[in-house]
């Protein structure tokens, strides 16, 4: 396996894992009634808000990493080492 198609594997199973955790999060939280196979409009508005709200959540830590990581890398080169790898 080449280093991209490694790269590309360890995306697609961070992804995997990113939406498990989602998908039983969100259905853990949101899903109450076990006697129909119908989904209730209160468990399908959870689980949207649900979703929601994780992805923002994700989406907000994922920028505050890059934020910090341009922030170390500057440090770094202000300081004559280099940029950080990570």
């Amino acid at each position: 396996m080449s280093g991209l198609d490694k790269d590309q594997m360890k995306t697609f199973q961070d992804f995997l894992m990113s939406y498990n955790k989602l998908s039983e999060l969100c259905f853990v939280d949101c899903v109450k009634d076990f006697t129909s196979r119908k989904i209730v409009q209160d468990e399908e508005r959870c689980a949207l808000n649900c979703m929601e709200k994780y992805l923002k959540m994700n989406q907000r830590i994922s920028q505050r990493f890059q934020e910090f990581q341009m922030l170390a890398n500057e440090n770094a080169i202000a300081m004559g080492q280099g940029p950080q790898k990570t």
